[in-house]
């Protein structure tokens, strides 16, 4: 919460007062608070709470159109969850021109590749038209949507501006890395960005410099690629015999990440038991694991069904896993044998 307040200072004593709003005294429960002078952007705004800001990378207008596309918009929840953000706003979003009143019914109308909160005259005035002021809106809405969308699923405070990294991590992990603009991809390897159709000098080319693109891509490795064989030997046996499947790779991983139980730094992967996966006397498959610190690893093995109680069913939590790896990109599928 941030908020403009006029002091009153008491010099003779030494403190200073401030004048508080009604409805902004509950915000003032916390022991310390942070003071600073009036930044100058915030000079004609009046007292009481400021305002959130709109996220700084989605003003950024080499951001704009990759923000906006359908792939990206579809990682965060699709048009519908964009519209529902839309209508928060409660406030219809277009210019009022000519001096017309805004009708106090809204709608949230699909403009291009966004979504733009009107009232019933404004909408009624503009459908089926075109306006390029309100396409912009339309697109700001949508990228504002996105980083926020992104924040949120990071488990960032409100008000918590997206960095270029973090925005980096989340479309690399989605596989949309190569959707980036080139100016960003530059950026974010901290390469000299060089427009289209920029001259060089004979002496600066090299030829073996992969382009931007190209490097971000294929520097982007699984850690489990897996291939798909339905002809195996042992499918065609009536009794086959059982492979126990081994990926140190991915055990490493699942060994990094917080455990199941208390949300600590893991320390090892548990394969699960009890539930009839593994063969006589041999651990369950790799992939059947799930990250658990010391403390935790030793309490399942010491009472496996009061520990699931308490925690939740080992497979269930196998299931969380492997969604956080293939959601992570950990997980991606190798070439078809």
């Amino acid at each position: 919460m941030r908020a403009l307040l006029k002091p009153y200072p008491q010099r003779e004593l030494g403190i200073v007062q401030f004048a508080l709003p009604a409805d902004m005294v509950k915000f003032f429960s916390s022991k310390r608070l942070l003071i600073t002078n009036e930044p100058a952007e915030l000079h004609k705004l009046p007292d009481g709470v400021v305002p959130a800001e709109a996220q700084f990378l989605s003003s950024d207008p080499r951001l704009s159109g990759f923000l906006s596309s359908p792939a990206v918009i579809a990682r965060v929840g699709g048009m519908d969850a964009l519209t529902l953000w839309v209508k928060r706003h409660r406030v219809c979003q277009c210019p009022d021109y000519n001096g017309e009143f805004h009708h106090h019914e809204l709608v949230q109308v699909p403009r291009g590749r966004g979504v733009v909160c009107l009232c019933w005259a404004h909408d009624n005035e503009f459908r089926d038209k075109e306006s390029a002021k309100l396409d912009a809106i339309a697109l700001a809405n949508a990228a504002e949507f996105v980083t926020e969308a992104i924040r949120y699923r990071y488990g960032l405070p409100d008000g918590r501006h997206l960095t270029l990294p973090e925005l980096c991590w989340w479309v690399t992990s989605k596989g949309l890395a190569a959707q980036l603009p080139e100016e960003i991809i530059c950026e974010a390897l901290g390469v000299k960005y060089r427009a289209s159709g920029t001259q060089m000098k004979e002496s600066d080319t090299n030829p073996y410099e992969k382009e931007p693109r190209d490097a971000l891509v294929s520097n982007i490795k699984p850690v489990l690629a897996l291939a798909i064989d339905p002809e195996t030997p042992e499918s065609f046996l009536r009794i086959p015999k059982r492979r126990r499947y081994e990926n140190a790779k991915y055990t490493q991983w699942v060994k990094r990440q917080p455990c199941c139980a208390c949300g600590n730094g893991a320390d090892d992967p548990h394969h699960i038991t009890g539930n009839g996966f593994g063969g006589m006397a041999t651990k369950a498959h790799d992939l059947f694991v799930i990250p658990l610190c010391r403390r935790c690893h030793d309490s399942l093995h010491a009472n496996t069904p009061a520990w699931e109680e308490e925690h939740g069913d080992q497979m269930y939590l196998v299931m969380k896993t492997l969604d956080r790896a293939l959601a992570m990109g950990v997980i991606a599928t190798g070439k078809q044998k």
